[in-house]
């Protein structure tokens, strides 16, 4: 029996690779909200991150998420998701 593919992707601040479901979306949406997806599956341009809190410090430092979205991202978005990956880490 043919196994089935587990998808991959890449940590934008760490750059490496892992399931799809061992990382965190990130998601900007049409209105231009940025925000954790926890379905995995929310419409608008996505970036996937380590659950660490040391790669999303190193996406914030790099402006690796400015680049993943074509856009300037205000501290008040950086701040909220930090309070979000807090509250995951400690689950």
């Amino acid at each position: 029996m043919k196994q089935k593919k587990i998808p991959q992707r890449k940590c934008i601040a760490c750059n490496e690779r892992s399931d799809k479901k061992a990382l965190i979306r990130i998601v900007r949406n049409k209105d231009g909200e940025i925000f954790f997806d926890p379905t995995l599956k929310a419409n608008g341009r996505g970036a996937y991150i380590c659950k660490e809190m040391v790669c999303l410090e190193k996406a914030i430092k790099t402006k690796a998420l400015n680049r993943a979205f074509k856009t300037e991202i205000s501290q008040e978005v950086y701040e909220k998701l930090k309070l979000e990956l807090e509250k995951l880490e400690s689950k």
